[in-house]
């Protein structure tokens, strides 16, 4: 393992196995009070977090990771916050496993019951947002599962340091640190036996591009649960208020583009195209948003490139956009249909 632990994956999935048996007895109070201690943990861990983070931020600009990129690897006191705060609200949800799906009565008289119970040893690989390290640990701790974690080498140190927060936390409520652990190797062949453990790990989830999804689906003997790429879409009709539209679609790409909810494609009505386009075009240019558009957009935005069909498909996770006016709203849904991954 690259930072010198002797825990091979193996070990950190029988590991998960036993501990799972031990959470899912644990009542919900119990555990929404180690989400609140963990949410705590960071609050009083900011300095230690931002060093570790800082060692991921110099790595990934000595290595050219763009721009987007680096945003979503870096960490500060209000992030930090807010995944502190995420942990507080998961502890605060109402208990997933106590709820009963179904009863009825068999005919032999014996009563039967559907109740929920926990999934059991869940594996989540995933790239760069280091805050996905304690949004994933939460989910699994709140539903009573053991969670591996598995993170990309552009946020080793940071996630490092988060898993080792929560495994401080889980011990000070004296429940066993490998309901949370994390596979602390850079190598592709740590994601790859990780992938083999069907006997110990019960489902795996992977949480990136399409690239890692495909390749997560193509290696695993476990169950995968997964998603494409985002490929998210604003549409403006003839009857929007244009003031409105243009700080929501201003927002929708330039607040985040690195992230998978930001806006990849701009849908206007022809209607209002021209004047909606002339409004927002320069804000988008003063944002530093290259634009891509089809023939109509292109008359009304400056210094465009032409859209080609692969653009309508992209997740650039950047700073670029690709602009299409559509003749009606029936068009705008079939266009979305079309290019959006749903």
């Amino acid at each position: 393992m690259s930072d010198g632990t002797t825990k091979s994956v193996h070990e950190i999935c029988d590991d998960a196995k036993r501990a799972s048996a031990e959470l899912a007895q644990l009542s919900d109070a119990r555990r929404s009070e180690v989400l609140r201690l963990g949410a705590d943990a960071l609050r009083d861990n900011v300095a230690r977090i931002l060093s570790e983070n800082a060692k991921d931020l110099a790595a990934g600009k000595e290595a050219g990771l763009k721009a987007s990129l680096i945003d979503r690897l870096t960490l500060d006191a209000e992030r930090i916050e807010t995944m502190a705060q995420k942990m507080e609200q998961v502890a605060a949800l109402a208990d997933p496993l106590a709820e009963t799906i179904a009863s009825w009565k068999a005919p032999s008289g014996i009563d039967i019951a559907q109740v929920r119970i926990p999934i059991g040893v869940i594996g989540v690989i995933y790239e760069s947002r280091p805050n996905v390290t304690v949004d994933v640990a939460a989910l699994c701790l709140k539903s009573g599962n053991a969670a591996i974690l598995k993170g990309g080498k552009e946020a080793f140190y940071s996630n490092g340091v988060l898993a080792e927060l929560l495994s401080e936390t889980l011990s000070k409520a004296q429940v066993s640190p490998d309901v949370v652990q994390l596979i602390r190797s850079t190598e592709r062949s740590a994601t790859h036996e990780l992938l083999q453990q069907s006997d110990t790990v019960d489902v795996i989830i992977p949480r990136g591009g399409l690239g890692l999804i495909k390749a997560v689906e193509e290696h695993s003997k476990i169950p995968v649960v997964k998603h494409y790429e985002g490929v998210c879409h604003v549409y403006v009709d003839k009857d929007a208020n244009l003031e409105m539209a243009t700080d929501i679609a201003l927002n929708a790409k330039v607040q985040r583009p690195g992230v998978c909810n930001a806006m990849e494609n701009l849908l206007v009505h022809q209607d209002v195209a021209k004047d909606f386009l002339a409004q927002i075009g320069p804000r988008l240019r003063e944002a530093g948003v290259e634009l891509r558009a089809c023939e109509t957009s292109a008359k009304y935005l400056e210094k465009t490139q032409a859209a080609a069909e692969e653009d309508w498909s992209t997740e650039y996770l950047d700073l670029i956009l690709a602009v299409k006016t559509v003749d009606a709203l029936g068009e705008a849904v079939t266009f979305v249909n079309r290019y959006g991954s749903g």
